[in-house]
């Protein structure tokens, strides 16, 4: 095996030249001297075999087809078993088309050049083929980078998918604890309205828990008539706080009713829904409630207060509170048999003058839930129990309050378990110095 290096570059191409006649060898090296290339002989295929196995980097074989022993074209399908991305090309000194089409066909051959050859041919055949080795090296280079990367990209993929699906779980958590965090907030909200609803109920001596009763009211109604949710919970905040704006009035003012004061009481009572307003305005949650409180005593002919609206001018909102506060009211007043009719008849009168007529068909099954259940004529009892001494089914036949005055439960109210713990709690707290008084069949 003779071998001839190139001095002129560091990436040349290493050519194999294959050829039993040693002279067709040497005029292969001259040629090539001067080219860019390793030129590598070998003078026989089984030669040229070997110098395969130990040499991978070979790009270039050209053989010679008639040799002793191995043809070339057997060589040649053999070389492409052992270097398939090598440029194979035969040299063939008569026109063998059978040889030619077993080294295309069996050794993927790239060309074949007849002997003798023209050398300006030969060094452009073998230039070309050179070029189209460093393609097929440099795409094979090329794609083992791509593979690599795409490796790492997947790798990359898997480790962000697993870090989403964790920041994904910790997101959900944490959106489950805002949830509930959310959640506790409202209901704490809810109950610090109910709470300070009761507070305000101390004011008024002539009704018993007023502001429940038209808040259950209001909801009723506003469910009836398939309100949006968000609506209903401002109706209800509005319907428990509605007469927030009493705190300041002159208690004795509070005791009459309002056909009875002066001028400068009414005058002064009639502010309370402004004052009112303007009191929970601060409190951005309820600034749609306080709109609601303003315009509860405004009636829809336009005679009502404080701004004289009428008709749809009127929150929506604020008609359901006005109706549901005079239905209350009315019942409270009310002394004989039978307080449901009365109060039904009582809303007739005042339809299209107090309240608006498209109210008419909603508020009746209100009325008659809330109460009929202390409206029966049967024969009742009023009977003074101690709170371990409660019952569920019982109905409450007075307000329960603590002992420092605060309502509790009110009067009607039909005990439930929940309801019973809860007096419970509070006379523990805040005893009072009566039992709970209940109706009981005679």
């Amino acid at each position: 095996m003779e071998t001839v290096h190139d001095i002129k570059s560091n990436t040349s191409i290493e050519i194999l030249f294959v050829d039993d006649e040693k002279n067709v060898l040497q005029a292969l090296r001259r040629l090539f001297m001067d080219e860019e290339y390793t030129v590598i002989l070998a003078n026989s295929a089984e030669e040229a075999l070997e110098i395969i196995n130990s040499n991978p980097n070979i790009g270039l074989i050209i053989s010679d087809q008639r040799m002793p022993g191995m043809k070339g074209s057997e060589f040649l399908e053999k070389a492409k078993a052992i270097l398939p991305d090598s440029i194979r090309i035969l040299l063939t000194g008569y026109a063998d088309i059978t040889a030619v089409a077993d080294a295309i066909n069996k050794g993927g051959a790239y060309r074949y050049i007849t002997k003798p050859w023209n050398d300006e041919e030969l060094i452009q055949v073998i230039g070309e083929a050179a070029r189209r080795f460093a393609l097929i090296k440099e795409n094979k280079k090329l794609q083992e980078i791509i593979k690599k990367q795409n490796e790492e990209l997947k790798q990359w993929n898997s480790q962000l998918e697993f870090f989403v699906q964790e920041q994904t779980v910790e997101i959900q958590h944490k959106n489950e604890e805002l949830g509930k965090l959310n959640e506790n907030l409202k209901k704490n909200f809810k109950s610090s309205i109910r709470a300070f609803a009761g507070l305000i109920e101390l004011l008024d001596k002539k009704t018993s828990s007023h502001s429940k009763n038209v808040a259950d009211l209001s909801v009723k109604i506003a469910q009836a008539m398939n309100l949006p949710e968000s609506e209903i919970e401002n109706i209800t905040a509005a319907a428990l706080l509605h007469d927030i704006g009493k705190i300041g009035i002159p208690e004795h003012l509070l005791l009459m009713e309002f056909e009875e004061m002066d001028a400068e009481g009414k005058k002064q009572y009639m502010q309370h829904p402004v004052r009112g307003q303007t009191a929970i305005d601060r409190v951005e949650n309820l600034r749609e409630a306080g709109i609601l409180i303003r315009h509860h005593h405004e009636w829809h002919n336009g005679m009502g207060f404080p701004d004289k609206l009428s008709g749809d001018q009127i929150p929506l909102g604020s008609r359901i509170i006005c109706l549901a506060d005079f239905i209350d009211r009315t019942f409270n007043r009310f002394e004989g048999s039978n307080p449901v009719e009365h109060i039904l008849k009582s809303i007739v009168k005042e339809l299209g003058l107090r309240f608006d007529l498209r109210l008419l068909k909603y508020y009746e099954k209100a009325v008659r839930e809330i109460y009929t259940g202390i409206s029966h004529e049967v024969a009742w009892v009023e009977a003074e129990m101690k709170p371990n001494e409660l019952r569920p089914g019982m109905i409450l036949a007075r307000e329960v309050k603590s002992g420092t005055g605060l309502t509790l439960l009110s009067k009607g109210t039909t005990l439930n378990g929940k309801h019973i713990e809860s007096i419970k709690r509070y006379y523990q707290l805040d005893p009072s110095d009566t039992g709970i008084f209940v109706l009981l069949k005679a």
